[in-house]
């Protein structure tokens, strides 16, 4: 993780302020524009790493203004102040323990009121808090007219209009994160009642904080484990009559004391937007508005979802990606130009064909590593992550997660795992690792278990769609085939795997035409990405394949799998595609594309074959970061199990296909 440090030359302040160096922290609900405000901010000067002690990423930048060097901390997306998810307990870690010398809350215009009470929360805490009002163009489109500078005269701190996606803001945000005032900030008053019990708290702590007495007499009251943890910690043999005192308090409430707060909150925010926030009393939707509404319906909703994959996934990726761009980079430039020239030149240079072999042999690293990255899965992966960007920055997925999440609530999920499924089809192995924003263990562990069966990433995906689209019969079959086993093991798992149902919230960010500058840009850093774990696992893949057939090991591995391949109804050879997918499973997809242009399988054994290379054990990267998410056990289990269903759906497809003689 990237650590921020003062520059030597930093003389710091009595309060231990530096004038030559912040430390800035952007907090929010999710889906206001945190992250496209930070990149707009940082640039491509950014590292993510997981935050110490937990699963859960944070990506940090630096950026200089007007001389002086901050440092920009983009975390995870919070409600309140007191956490639920893990996501929210990072960012207020880093509330607490990083001591910000800035912290932006960014929030969405259109939702002010509901938004508000998180930076009363802040404020109250005492944090040294900016208010980022972002997606004002939208705001404004929706005729909606915000007064800021009355709400900053209220709020006591500066209040910016921004729309972080077209850069507006960002000179006014730059200026009032030097500028920033410490001292100023507007004190809120809550009923007599709730202000004495807090005053009566706040009166037994005598430690430093971070955060303000009276906002750790509210959490204390709300039962904040940490804060619990924290008091007893710094308090000592105080502590005790700070738990008889809130024990007290909470015993006079009994259970209403968070529903009374929360009343208390939201007229306090009501008090804040009086005059600031102005709605016309009737307006016509414009189309972006109509587009939400219809994304959301399922009678609607599920034609533009099946519209998207059919142009998006059907005909961009598989037809244009696997298709047309494969055919050109595989086909016609490796195969017609570069294979034969660098065969030319191994061959003169190297003369011992064992060695030889290692590069440009049956499994040398140039002529089938090389080209199965860069040929076949290259132009699939690229228009993927094009594809998944486009939806991406529309704001089309958190509509998508309201649309399934009735259906996912029937496999243990909600509709936020819409977002890792649906980046399974990019890379299953960042797909596993975004499973870390789910909610609950329960949640994760299911999504992993899909994500490992029966999600094809975008290069085995592309593979395959383009192969079946030859024979209708058998893409029909191979898609029913993944629809069923995805619904029927989400069933299972939802009744075997022990834990609570998740809560499903998300924000509904606007629905715009996506900028192509963003499209492109997370397009790259996306391929980037993929490219740097590609590559390599590639290479060795050739290797190991190469050391394997040297010493007869891949001999005797297909040997040992012909019974297996037979039981299927596949011819032996198919073996080596399966063989390939241990490696990654869009390799083992780039196998299978050779054998089917060999003519080695039929529209039966292909479409058995799809089908069970598509369940078959998850690639080694996505092995490993299984094992680093959920543990060696679960992950173990999850790969026995996989493979074991794979080989057993194959047999059963297979006789189906044979009696009723369908393909």
């Amino acid at each position: 993780m990237l650590n921020f440090r003062k520059r030597p030359s930093c003389i710091p302040a009595p309060d231990g302020s530096c004038n030559c160096c912040k430390k800035v922290a952007l907090v929010g609900n999710p889906n206001v524009g945190k992250s496209v405000l930070f990149n707009a901010l940082t640039g491509a000067y950014v590292t993510v790493s997981n935050y110490p002690g937990t699963s859960v990423e944070v990506a940090r930048g630096t950026v200089l203004v007007n001389g002086i060097q901050c440092e920009v901390i983009d975390t995870p997306g919070m409600y309140s102040i007191l956490p639920i998810t893990e996501e929210e307990r990072v960012a207020r870690e880093i509330l607490l323990h990083e001591s910000p010398d800035v912290v932006i809350h960014v929030l969405d215009a259109r939702n002010l009121e509901r938004m508000l009470a998180m930076t009363l929360q802040l404020i109250e805490a005492g944090l040294p808090v900016i208010l980022v009002v972002n997606i004002m163009d939208e705001a404004e489109r929706m005729g909606l007219t915000l007064d800021l500078p009355l709400l900053q005269e209220k709020l006591g701190v500066p209040v910016i209009g921004a729309s972080a996606a077209k850069k507006k803001g960002l000179p006014e945000l730059r200026e009032a994160i030097i500028s920033y005032d410490h001292k100023r900030h507007a004190v809120f008053g809550y009923s007599k009642r709730l202000e004495a019990d807090i005053f009566e708290i706040m009166a037994l702590l005598s430690g430093s904080y971070t955060l303000s007495k009276k906002a750790l007499a509210l959490l204390l009251l709300q039962r904040d484990d940490e804060v619990v943890a924290l008091v007893r910690e710094k308090e000592g043999d105080g502590y005790p009559s700070i738990e008889e005192k809130v024990r007290e308090k909470m015993f006079a409430r009994r259970d209403s004391f968070h529903l009374e707060l929360s009343m208390e909150r939201k007229t306090v925010v009501k008090g804040l937007i009086d005059k600031v926030f102005h709605a016309p009393e009737q307006r016509k939707p414009v189309f972006g508005e109509r587009l939400s509404r219809w994304a959301v319906q399922p009678l609607t909703g599920i034609p533009l979802l099946l519209i998207a994959l059919y142009y998006g996934l059907y005909k961009f990726v598989g037809v244009f990606g696997a298709g047309t761009l494969v055919d050109f980079l595989e086909g016609t430039l490796f195969e017609g130009y570069f294979s034969p020239w660098i065969t030319g030149l191994v061959t003169s240079i190297i003369p011992w064909e064992i060695i030889r072999e290692l590069f440009i042999g049956e499994y040398g690293i140039i002529t089938l590593g090389l080209r199965y990255a860069v040929g076949i899965i290259l132009p699939i992966v690229t228009t993927f992550f094009l594809f998944f960007s486009v939806l991406e920055d529309s704001g089309y997925f958190p509509r998508l997660a309201l649309l399934v999440d009735r259906l996912f609530k029937k496999i243990g999920l909600t509709g936020r795992a819409v977002i890792p499924m649906v980046l399974g089809f990019g890379c299953d192995t960042m797909a596993t690792m975004v499973t870390r924003t789910l909610e609950t263990v329960r949640e994760r562990i299911i999504a992993t278990v899909l994500l490992a069966l029966a999600i094809p990433c975008s290069a085995q995906l592309g593979v395959i769609l383009a192969l079946l689209s030859k024979f209708p019969g058998a893409l029909a079959v191979w898609s029913v085939c993944m629809v069923l086993i995805f619904l029927l093991v989400g069933l299972l798992a939802s009744r075997v795997v022990p834990g609570e149902s998740p809560m499903f919230y998300m924000e509904l960010p606007p629905m715009r035409l996506p900028q192509l500058s963003n499209v492109l840009t997370k397009t790259y850093s996306r391929m980037q990405w993929y490219l740097l774990e590609i590559l390599p696992l590639f290479i060795l893949a050739s290797f190991l394949l190469w050391l394997g057939k040297i010493t007869n090991f891949f001999q005797t591995l297909i040997g040992w799998m012909k019974p297996v391949m037979a039981l299927i109804g596949l011819p032996q050879e198919t073996a080596i595609a399966f063989i390939f997918g241990f490696f990654r499973r869009d390799y083992g997809a780039a196998g299978l594309y050779d054998l089917q242009t060999q003519g080695i399988l039929d529209a039966r054994q292909l479409t058995v074959a799809a089908v069970t290379l598509t369940l078959f054990v998850p690639c080694i990267a996505q092995f490993l970061v299984m094992q680093r998410e959920r543990g060696t056990k679960v992950s173990v289990a999850i790969a026995l199990f996989v493979s074991i269903l794979a080989f057993s759906c194959g047999y059963v497809l297979n006789e189906f296909l044979l009696i009723t003689g369908i393909l």
